[in-house]
């Protein structure tokens, strides 16, 4: 949290003012531009549905989404809680459905790209970012369509699975936008629907909760931020109860054919955030 400063002795009396008081903290109070709820409600739905029932192909559309409104770092910085709040509701509708060996793989590359993203945070521009994501998606979506895999063919080595998921924790750190390349990875092994879900549910647990301490660190949390953030927590269970409905009955052909075209329009709104808005 971002707190005031003291005035100095000098200006004192100037800071209290009529009141009396000098201020601590700043006003919490949310944003209250429609044209950001606009935005941000259908974005907090998505995201909804994307923690519990089409993994993180349509998730990644969040923050592209807000920040039509308010920029990347503060969109990250508003979902922040509400992802925490969808996670812990995700983990609780698919507690038993998890990859527990697929998981351990991806849990330490995944912070190992959070880590990377901490540091190199102020360097790179969250729309350079995103629209490099934008690409990868692309690239990997036409590779499904044009050179599908060969019936029995072997998923992506482990050291492609690394470099994927690492790159995951980074621009997901910049931009909750981690999705589409763990999918690159964790697709072509083809989980049912309720353990892919599950498994990414646990997965991006892990790496929001990471978050927590580097974006305090770099002055991304404030109480406007958090007050913002409450008045979008009550759509949270509303998303995360529909996608959990949605991935219990749909079936794995449709589940996958609706994961895609979640990532191809992720792919395409990151791109033309990047590099051509």
């Amino acid at each position: 949290m971002e707190f005031l400063p003291l005035e100095d002795d000098a200006d004192e009396s100037q800071a209290r003012g009529n009141s009396g008081r000098i201020p601590r903290l700043p006003p919490f109070s949310p944003i209250l531009d429609l044209h950001f709820y606009a935005a941000a409600v259908p974005a907090v739905l998505l995201l909804g549905v994307s923690k519990s029932g089409f993994g993180a192909g349509f998730g990644s559309l969040a923050v592209p989404l807000m920040a039509m409104a308010v920029t990347v770092p503060e969109a990250a910085a508003i979902l922040m809680p509400v992802l925490l709040l969808m996670d812990l509701l995700g983990i609780a509708a698919f507690r038993r459905d998890f990859d527990r060996q697929l998981l351990m793989f991806l849990i330490p590359c995944g912070l190992a790209g959070t880590l990377i993203g901490t540091l190199l945070f102020r360097l790179l521009s969250p729309h350079t970012v995103a629209g490099i994501v934008g690409v990868f998606t692309l690239l990997f979506l036409a590779q499904r369509l044009l050179l599908p895999p060969r019936p029995g063919a072997a998923p992506p080595s482990r050291i492609v699975g690394g470099v994927l998921t690492t790159i995951s924790g980074f621009t997901s750190f910049i931009a909750h936008a981690g999705g589409p390349p763990v999918n690159a990875y964790v697709i072509p092994i083809k989980l049912t629907p309720v353990v892919f879900t599950a498994t990414m549910a646990y997965f991006f647990f892990i790496l929001n909760l990471s978050k927590w301490a580097p974006y305090a660190w770099l002055g991304l949390l404030d109480w406007r931020h958090l007050a913002t953030s409450l008045v979008l927590l009550p759509l949270a269970p509303l998303g995360v109860w529909a996608g959990v409905r949605i991935a219990r009955r749909i079936s794995a052909v449709w589940f996958y054919r609706m994961l895609y075209l979640g990532m191809l329009l992720t792919g395409l709104k990151l791109v033309w955030d990047g590099f051509i808005a």
